[in-house]
Order: structure tokens, then sequence, then C-alpha cells
């Protein structure tokens, strides 16, 4: 903030701060309220769409685009959020989902009761340092009970069902759940052909989700291969082509021209027919170049003119042009083939095949596409989703993107937990037991923490329409009397509380980077007593 120093009379220091009248300034317990009241509100939001019986949010953005969804990140991302602390909330879900890819709308959730608790810590008079450590202990507490309580998971790609199941949680609160068990087996097959197990890892990049409006969810499917949302290059070419031997090309099928500056004269009709000639004679060479290889199919990234396409018709030689460079690399890595800057180095070696490579047509409408499957490297595949509308399709890609990364952290950390809410039941009783322990003030901050905890499992309890305290009062002592971590809230009523037996499965790394991140933000906004700005921007208490 700009301004100046200046000293009075007995040489004490002040600052004189340029345009002051215009500035506002929220200092103390009246800074720590304004955060945590901006903090609950966000949470708030979110509440309601925690867990499988969650409901859904539409969000309209200022060119009017309609977005159905309850994914947290993507709630928070689409709200026009003006407050600095909701917007460090709107980044906090956005750091989850960068990190593990689920778990967005809980982490909010918990922060949230994080920031309520430590409202009520700030009235009795506790110094908000001191809240902040408690949390911190808190949390150490929570994330090594949550390793006790962890099993581990065979990661294997023969035995898909545990994963399915796996998959099935993740997907169970979103849009699709009318097709559950088809999305779950997608994703699941999709990271199984890419994932590398000796080194423990997804390259997501070898996975690509499309959307086609149109069809039932039911018609989404996986392609061992790459699809791309184009067509042949000219209609009476082939739309089937089996045993493949793809050309990928970068260069034009076009005659040469000069790189600097050029003029060509023109000056009678043996000119014109000279010119002609030349250009019939380099796109007879160029398509005998690539017909010479033993090639079938050409992938240009460039595009190509009429009499291009002509002649490729003629000589029956399938092309597809103006594919982009992801597609492109997508396309080299399927089939095994080698993208070719220029003709000359087309070789038969640098091809690649593919089983089969037809033309997808949709209903009424001439949108087309093409497939490529059956590729020597099975590690590249394409998620196809259909839906009724734009909204459905791209929730659909996002509960697939949510479902893919879980399975990708169990790949990368096999230890899994149960869900419904069963380890922030856990926790919390670990986490009020170890406070018993502590003779410092930060017992009283790690007793909030606790209570915290059951924020997530309240909200599962009120969305499901169960009397949220006293489910949560029974489970809580189910689970002391019976010593079992796994109970937790029956939100589709099977009649059972044992998440084993519902096989409701979360993985660790998810439940352990919800505490963690939960806590850092409440920390860092629990440091934060003092703010300074124009005075539109620094909202004060209503």
């Amino acid at each position: 903030m700009s301004g100046s120093l200046a000293f009075d009379e007995y040489g004490r220091p002040f600052i004189i701060i340029r345009d002051q009248e215009r500035k506002s300034r929220l200092t103390g317990i009246e800074a720590h309220k304004s955060h945590i009241m901006a903090a609950k509100a966000v949470a708030g939001v979110l509440r309601t769409s925690l867990g499988p019986k969650g409901l859904d949010k539409l969000l309209v953005s200022p060119d009017g685009d309609i977005t159905v969804t309850n994914d947290g990140a993507t709630i928070l991302k689409q709200m026009d959020v003006q407050h600095q602390i909701a917007k460090l909330m709107v980044q906090l879900s956005q750091s989850q989902d960068d990190e593990i890819g689920d778990g967005t709308t809980g982490v909010v959730v918990l922060a949230g009761a994080l920031l309520e608790q430590a409202e009520k810590l700030l009235d009795r008079g506790i110094h908000p340092i001191r809240v902040a450590d408690g949390y911190e202990m808190a949390a150490t507490v929570a994330c090594e009970h949550l390793e006790k309580i962890s099993e581990g998971f065979k990661v294997t790609p023969k035995d898909r069902e545990d994963l399915i199941r796996l998959a099935m949680t993740t997907l169970g609160s979103k849009i699709v759940n009318r097709c559950h068990r088809q999305m779950a087996e997608i994703a699941v097959d999709a990271i199984m052909s890419v994932a590398d197990f000796d080194r423990k890892d997804v390259d997501f990049e070898l996975i690509k989700v499309e959307g086609k409006v149109g069809g039932k969810m039911e018609d989404t499917m996986l392609i061992k291969g790459v699809i791309i949302d184009k067509d042949m290059s000219h209609p009476q070419m082939p739309k089937n082509i089996k045993d493949a031997k793809i050309a990928i090309l970068t260069c034009p099928f076009e005659p040469p021209k000069p790189k600097t500056k050029h003029g060509l004269e023109v000056k009678s009709v043996e000119d014109y027919r000279k010119l002609r000639e030349y250009e019939l004679q380099k796109f007879e060479t160029m398509v005998k170049q690539v017909k010479d290889t033993g090639a079938n199919l050409v992938i240009c990234q460039w595009g190509f003119d009429d009499e291009a396409n002509h002649l490729l018709l003629q000589r029956k030689l399938p092309a597809v042009r103006w594919v982009g460079g992801p597609e492109i690399e997508l396309i080299a890595i399927a089939t095994g083939g080698r993208i070719v800057p220029r003709f000359e180095e087309l070789t038969k070696e640098k091809l690649g095949t593919a089983g089969t490579v037809r033309e997808l047509s949709f209903g009424t409408t001439k949108e087309k596409m093409l497939v490529i499957e059956d590729c020597n490297n099975s590690r590249a595949v394409t998620i196809f989703i259909r839906g009724g509308n734009k909204m459905i399709v791209e929730e659909g890609k996002r509960s697939i993107h949510d479902a893919l990364c879980v399975i990708r952290n169990l790949v990368k950390d096999s230890r899994i937990v149960y869900g419904g809410g069963a380890p922030e039941i856990s926790c919390s009783l670990a986490v009020a037991e170890a406070a018993k322990k502590i003779s410092t003030l930060e017992q009283y901050a790690m007793k909030s923490f606790s209570e915290a905890l059951e924020s997530v499992p309240l909200a599962l309890a009120e969305n499901s329409g169960f009397a949220p305290i006293h489910t949560l009062a029974d489970i809580k002592s189910r689970q002391i009397k019976e010593k079992n971590p796994r109970l937790g809230i029956d939100c589709l009523n099977k009649g059972t509380n044992d998440m084993k037996t519902q096989s409701v499965i979360e993985t660790l790394s998810s439940k352990r980077a919800q505490i963690l991140l939960a806590v850092q933000l409440t920390k860092m906004i629990l440091k934060i007593d003092d703010v300074r700005g124009s005075a539109d921007q620094v909202k004060k208490m209503p």
C-alpha cells in the first residue's frame, strides 16, 4: 500500500497513507469474524451436495451458459465469488481436485466446520495462534489414526471387481448413477489399459475423453484406440478400412512454395498449362510416394485443395485432413506409427497399423466421427460419452474424470478406508481421546477439531433424510462398543451401517489430503487479523 513515513515532535514514526478517506480497514476479532462468516457461507452452499443423496446446483454463466453439477470444484469455479477469503475456499477445492481429483465437496465442508468451531474458541478469548497449533496437532493425530484403520488393497489387472466397487462409490453422487456400474467398468478398464504397474503411475495423456450430444447415457463406450471428430476428406471414400496402414503426415498435400516472397508471371496459355502440369506432377509424386510405402490411409495435419482431394479419390487412397496436433500424437502412439514431416522421409517402417478404421454417424445429423481401433499399442484409449443434452455430457465427463483419478490414486498408493462418514467419526473419537492427554490450551482446539470432523457424517445424514444428530450419536456409540471403525451413515437405506459390507470404499490418500488441506487453509485464515483495501473491497460485518 503506497504511503509515506513521518515523525512527530518526539521522534516517533507514523505512516501517512494516500487516499486514507477512501480506504477501509478491518482488524482483530472483527476481521476474524468476517473471514469465518465468508467461509461458512461457501461451505453452506456445498453442504447439500455431499454424498449419494446430495443435490445438484444449476449455475448460469454471464453468457447464459447453463451448468448442472454437484462437483464441488466446478460449483465454486463457476460461482462469482467476491470476498477474498471465499476466494481462498475456491482455491482449496481446486487444489483438492488437482491433487486427488475427488473429495472436493468434503474438503470445503470440513474447512467451513473447522472455522465455525474456531469462532467459538475465539469468542472464549483463546488466541488464534493457539487454535491453529491445536488444529495442527489434531490433524497429525487424525492422519496417524487414518493409517491405522486403513486396509491394503490388491490392484491387479485381472481382479477388476474391487476396483469397480471403488469407482462406483465415487460415481454414486453423480448424475451418471443411472448407469452406475457401466461407467465404473469403463473407468477401470481405461486405467488398467494405460497403467504402468512397475512405476505405479498412470499417464492421463493416453486417456482421451470425448463427448457427443445425442443418444442415451447407456451408449457411452470405451474404445481401445482413438476417436477423432473428423470424417473422410471426400464423401465417396470408403467408410470402413480393415487392416489399415496409416501414413501420419504433418506436411500439406500441395506444391512446394518458396519460403521468401515471390511473384509468378503467367503470360500465356502455354505458361498456365505448364504450371498446371507441374502442380499435377507434384501431386502425382506425393501420392505415389505414399502408395509405394503400402499405406492405405493418410492422416494429414494440414488441409489440401479439391484437386489433391480428387486425385486421392482416383488413386483409391482415403485421407483425413485438418487433424489437430494432440490427436495426431495420440494416433501415432496408438498405431505405433511415426509422425512424418516430409514426403521424402516416408518409409514402410514409419506407418502406423490399426485393425479397423471406421466412420461413425449419428442419427439424422450429418455429423461424423472416425474411430481408429484394434491398434498395435492398446495403451491409448478413448472414452466416448453420449447424453441427451450438452449439460449431461459435460457432467458425464467430470464424473468419469473423478473416477479415473480415484483409481489412479489407488495404483499409486493401494491403501483404502471405508466411506459413509466412517473414517471421520473414527478420527473424531481418536482426536477427542488424544485431547484428554493434552494439558495445555491446545486441548480446547483439539476438541473443536474433533467436533468439526463430525460435520461430514452430519451432512451425509441430513442429505439422506435422517435425523442428523440422532443418527450420528447412534453410530458413534456403536463404533466405540463394537470397536469397528467401518460403521458409517447408511445413505442408501441398505439396512447395514458396515461400509465394508456395502462396498463403500475411498482411498486413504484422498481422506488424508482433505484433512491436511483443510487444516492448512484454516491456519492461514486464523493468522489474518488485519485487512486493508478500498472500502468496496473490504467486506464489513453486516
